[in-house]
C-alpha cells in the first residue's frame, strides 16, 4: 500500500489578512481618540478597537506618535490647491483645515502629538518631515511663497484652529473661521509683506 500524502488545498495563507489593516487601524485610532481623549487612547487601546494585535501595530508603527501622525495624514489627504485666484487658494486650504481639524478625534489627536512633541525632538521630526513638509512644499509650489513664509502661514492658521480646540474643547465655528480668512488674507493674500 502506498503511503497517503496530504497535500493541503490552496488557500489564504495563515494568519489575519492584511489588506485594509492600515485604514482600520487608522478608525480605530481617531474612534478611540475621540472616546478617551489623545492621552489615554494607548497603543494597546487602538490595537483592542481595531480587533488587531498589539504588534501588528508596533510593526507598522514603532511608537504612538508615529501612528498619530499617519492616521493624520491619511485623515486629512491632499490640500485643496487648486483655485482662480490666490486669495481663493489660501480660502479653501484654511477652511479646509479647519474642517479637518473638526472632524471626531482628529483634533485631539493633532493637539495630541503637538504637545507630545514640545518634549519629543524625535517626535518633531517626524511631524516636520512626515506631516508638515508635504503640505508646506505644496503650499510653496502653489503660492509661489519662499518656505519662511509659508511656515508662518501654516503656523499662524492650525496654531490658531488647535488653540481654540485646547482652549474649549471644540473647533472653531464658522463665524470666526471667516475671521481667520479674513485676517490672513489681509497679510498674505496679495504677495505684498506689510512694512
Amino acid at each position: 500500500m502506498a503511503p497517503t500524502t496530504s497535500a493541503k488545498p490552496p488557500g489564504r495563507p495563515p494568519g489575519r489578512p492584511r489588506t485594509g489593516v492600515n485604514a482600520t487601524v487608522f478608525a480605530a485610532t481617531l474612534s478611540t481618540v475621540q472616546e478617551l481623549g489623545y492621552a489615554r487612547a494607548t497603543v494597546e487601546r487602538i490595537a483592542t478597537a481595531a480587533g488587531v494585535a498589539k504588534s501588528t501595530v508596533y510593526r507598522r508603527w514603532p511608537s504612538k506618535g508615529e501612528l498619530i501622525v499617519d492616521c493624520l495624514l491619511d485623515a486629512f489627504g491632499p490640500a485643496p490647491l487648486e483655485a482662480v485666484s490666490r486669495a481663493e487658494l489660501m480660502s479653501s486650504a484654511i477652511r479646509w483645515i479647519a474642517a479637518k481639524i473638526g472632524e471626531p478625534g482628529v483634533g485631539d489627536a493633532f493637539a495630541g502629538v503637538f504637545s507630545d512633541a514640545v518634549s519629543d525632538p524625535a517626535l518633531r521630526e517626524i511631524l516636520a518631515t512626515r506631516l508638515q513638509d508635504p503640505y508646506r512644499l505644496a503650499l510653496q509650489d502653489a503660492l509661489g511663497e519662499p518656505e519662511h513664509r509659508v511656515l508662518f502661514f501654516i503656523d499662524v492658521v492650525v496654531g490658531g484652529l488647535l488653540h481654540r480646540m485646547g482652549m474649549t474643547g471644540e473647533p472653531m465655528v464658522e463665524g470666526d473661521v471667516e475671521a481667520l480668512v479674513e485676517m490672513v488674507l489681509v497679510h498674505f493674500a496679495d504677495g505684498q509683506r506689510p512694512t
